[in-house]
């Protein structure tokens, strides 16, 4: 089974999620800088969540270099990951118009943390249809940023009713954990296969 349409479907997908995220974001009602203030919640969450939402892209993107084949579970793990994603644009605005409040930014953890499980369940459906010398067994086998991750997400949710802010670091530090790719698929792959975009 190819993994083509797999990879447009997501990339079409993702991109739907930003935009419908872009769309959320008013306009101040006023005509100065200090009008911004009541809009920026709101942006904040917007930013936070299009990092969040381009380092799944990118991501993605990478470990299917490495993919050989798929097969019918790799197309439910990734629309079940699909699915967490696409609530994304949900949370971001319900977090950013209730200026940081409680409920909504542990709400956001919780779609985060599930969006990490369903990342980790297609990383396994991977692993399982490959050899264990493949270049993606090579690449993504360890999982440490999987359990990391889920373990500050975790503690995110629960720090978000004592202290917001200190949830919203522990989500961007997530989201530093994951910034860049894992250059072992890179090197394993080489730069040739990896520029396969045309750019």
């Amino acid at each position: 089974m190819g993994k083509t349409r797999l990879e447009a479907f997501s990339d079409g997908v993702i991109a739907i999620i930003i935009t419908i995220m872009v769309l959320e974001l008013k306009a101040p009602q006023g005509h100065d800088l200090d009008a911004l203030r009541s809009v920026l919640p709101t942006f904040l969450s917007y930013v936070l969540s299009f990092f969040y939402v381009g380092i799944y892209w990118s991501n993605h993107h990478h470990v299917f270099l490495a993919v050989q084949r798929i097969n019918g579970a790799t197309l439910w793990a990734n629309l079940h990951l699909l699915f967490w994603l696409s609530l994304i644009p949900f949370v971001t605005w319900w977090m950013g118009e209730s200026h940081f409040s409680t409920w909504p930014v542990a709400a956001y953890g919780v779609i985060m943390l599930l969006a990490s499980i369903a990342w980790e369940i297609e990383r396994r459906v991977l692993l399982g249809l490959h050899e264990k010398d493949s270049v993606l067994a090579k690449a993504v086998s360890g999982g440490f940023k999987e359990v990391i991750s889920t373990t500050i997400y975790v503690v995110a949710i629960g720090a978000a009713f004592l202290n917001t802010w200190v949830a919203c670091f522990l989500y961007l530090l997530v989201a530093a954990i994951w910034l860049v790719p894992d250059r072992r698929i890179e090197r394993l792959i080489g730069t040739e296969t990896v520029d396969d975009s045309g750019t």
